[in-house]
């Protein structure tokens, strides 16, 4: 672990498919995918596998992979074992020069936060799941070139491993159709309590969820392949590994940004609006100016950024939490949305993970107030959400971070397929619209696996 790290450039390539191909079957293979490197924070592919440690998190919080972190906290466990990667000793604008990779589930809030114990596991996922990771390929699209950061005898293996053939793989179906867990119905009955709830003056903003679920067979990177063609988003990703009933995976086609720390620097870019895209340019039109004017949906938007504000202050300088944009309007494969982006300063002494553990899980998918949103959320949603609204990313051994929320994540196990749709509730949603809203976000993503036929 002490040998000097090596950059040494790679070919560049648009996307980072083909070398993922050859990596997918290693021990911990990840890849955090920039699908859509135009759209904002869309810059850099990152790659990698054969991590020196992989460390769980149970739903009690027991730390599984290191016997000797055992009695810490998640957060805790988690810094221990990035504190063990040397830091690396050479200036460099990449993003990654070691550190860790994995998933942080929505329910890892359940240990943060007194949530309660009501909706039933969905799936057996562990609560967080990440690799200690020395070497990684990075690609820029910014300026189109790729970089192997490794030791020399990593290099010499991950060479080997891009020289390989493509490991042969049997075409994704799914075995049925995608069966909702709620009827029309049964979702309504739960907006109505929402209603209820807003009305009580429990909370002024609820993201209710829905979720839906398929058996599948075949190869999940096939499916992953068709759904990042269907969607391209700025913060994807695929990572897949064993499970007690077989393979379990996440495959994330994210559009949202949780939280980036760079040089002390933080940026989250809450979402909350949204409109479909249309049928026609001047249809598509008028659906993003409907959003760009709606008053409900800026307020939705509005009241989540100072949620995240709140969060930030926790860890940042006092005084440096900004707000340089709020409620800008952008544009993905199936829906317009409304973004904001929060800035602060990180604060003396605090590090990249004490962030995340302050601002988990993101305020856009919760609701506020935070902790009463999530206990009603524990109340109302049938079953737990797993990875779906937790964040997929990376903690560079610098202190650098960069994650998303995932949203628009399928979640992988025991041969069934999930996937949620969700959207704020406020005191003027309406509930068909809300329920539509749901479908909305991810009836593409079920269109793309229903049909998914991939080719290399």
């Amino acid at each position: 672990m002490n040998a000097p790290l090596q950059i040494t450039p790679l070919p560049y390539h648009e996307t980072p498919l083909p070398r993922f191909s050859r990596l997918r079957q290693r021990p911990g293979a990840v890849l955090l995918d920039s699908g859509r490197p135009e759209a904002p924070g869309g810059r850099f592919d990152i790659l990698s596998s054969d991590p020196l440690v992989t460390l769980e998190i149970d739903e009690r919080g027991a730390v599984t992979g290191a016997p000797e972190l055992a009695g810490l906290s998640p957060f805790a466990a988690q810094q221990a074992l990035l504190d063990r990667l040397p830091l690396a000793s050479q200036e460099s604008e990449l993003p990654f020069l070691g550190g860790l990779i994995g998933y942080w589930s929505y329910d890892l809030g359940r240990l943060l936060e007194p949530v309660g114990k009501r909706a039933r596991p969905a799936v057996s996922l562990p609560a967080s799941r990440v690799g200690l990771y020395d070497w990684a390929l990075i690609q820029d699209h910014d300026r189109s070139e790729a970089w192997l950061v490794a030791t020399a005898e990593r290099r010499r293996q991950v060479l080997d491993w891009l020289a390989a053939s493509i490991p042969a793989s049997r075409e994704f179906r799914l075995s049925a159709p995608f069966a909702g867990e709620l009827s029309r119905e049964a979702y309504l009955e739960r907006f109505a309590a929402v209603q209820r709830y807003i009305r009580a003056g429990d909370c002024y903003q609820i993201n209710l969820a829905q979720r839906f679920s398929a058996p599948y067979a075949g190869d999940l990177w096939d499916a992953y392949r068709h759904l990042r063609s269907a969607t391209p988003t700025p913060y994807a990703g695929y990572m897949s590994w064993p499970g007690p009933q077989g393979e379990q995976a996440l495959l994330s086609l994210s559009p949202e940004r949780f939280l980036e720390c760079r040089d002390g620097q933080v940026e989250t870019r809450p979402i909350k609006g949204t409109r479909p895209r249309g049928a026609s340019p001047v249809e598509d039109q008028a659906l993003a100016d409907e959003l760009a004017a709606s008053l409900k949906d800026r307020a939705e938007n509005v009241m989540i950024v100072d949620l995240l504000r709140n969060d930030l202050g926790r860890v940042c300088r006092p005084g440096s939490v900004r707000v340089p944009k709020l409620c800008g309007l952008e544009h993905y494969a199936n829906v317009h949305h409304l973004v904001s982006v929060v800035t602060g300063e990180l604060a003396p002494g605090r590090t990249p993970l004490e962030l995340l553990a302050a601002a988990f899980p993101g305020g856009s998918i919760t609701g506020a107030p935070k902790v009463r949103a999530m206990q009603i959320i524990e109340e109302l949603e049938p079953s737990r959400r797993s990875a779906y609204c937790g964040s997929l990313g990376y903690v560079d051994v610098r202190g650098r971070m960069d994650t998303s929320i995932a949203i628009r994540t399928a979640v992988a196990d025991a041969g069934r397929l999930h996937l949620w749709g969700g959207g704020g509730l406020v005191a003027d949603s309406e509930g068909e619209a809300e329920y539509q809203e749901t479908l909305d976000k991810i009836g593409h993503l079920m269109a793309a696996l229903a049909d998914c036929s991939c080719e290399e």
